[in-house]
């Protein structure tokens, strides 16, 4: 079983998408066992405590030191059981301590098709408008591994939407969320099953 860390800064749509496909069991072997905003009146929250899963607001401003806040954090996911972490539209980036604790069980989606469209700054409606800036004929949806870079680390799915000439930034965010939606709930599923393994700094995932 597959022991879900969620953390979000928003409303948790993709948290939304996970947690129904876990309860309609097309995403089976996993479960949400604590979700982390650094936003208190985040929706991520609200989703979580409305379904009785564990949720806490964890921010570096409520600790005396960074130091402090990473052991607290840690600390939290040891007593939760939480053995994997899913980003879903957190908006801080992790510290190193935290990803080398859960090296290779930590994941992201991001809405383009990395490397493209990647890197600090890079989130929202900007990541939609840089697609349409660029002239871009596709854009999409990628679930990566996390590493110390913003956007960096193996790509562990992908999948494509067109860009049409119509679209604005806001109608093509749209699209792409629908597919994150898919797409998300299928990428954990694939470490559930342990399809996803790392050999010479490779990811390799089994179909």
């Amino acid at each position: 079983m597959l022991n879900i860390a969620v953390f979000g800064s928003g409303k948790g749509s993709n948290f939304q998408a996970i947690l129904t496909s876990i309860q309609e069991r097309r995403l089976k072997g996993a479960r949400v066992v604590l979700v982390v905003s650094n936003n208190s009146g985040a929706g991520i929250l609200e989703i979580a405590r409305s379904n009785n899963i564990p949720s806490l607001h964890m921010s570096r401003s409520q600790f005396v030191s960074e130091d402090d806040f990473i052991s607290a954090v840690l600390r939290t996911l040891t007593e939760h059981g939480a053995d994997f972490i899913a980003l879903a539209g957190y908006m801080k980036r992790l510290h190193p301590r935290i990803i080398r604790a859960y090296r290779n069980r930590i994941i992201n989606i991001h809405p383009a098709l990395l490397p493209k469209h990647g890197g600090h700054g890079m989130y929202g409606i900007h990541v939609h408008e840089a697609v349409i800036a660029a002239h871009e004929r596709v854009s999409g949806a990628t679930v990566h591994v996390v590493d110390e870079e913003y956007d960096h680390g193996h790509v562990v799915l992908q999948r494509r939407v067109s860009v049409d000439p119509v679209d604005t930034p806001e109608s093509l965010a749209a699209k792409v969320l629908r597919l994150e939606h898919e797409l998300y709930p299928e990428a954990i599923q694939l470490f559930a099953e342990g399809k996803v393994t790392f050999s010479d700094q490779e990811v390799v995932v089994q179909s």
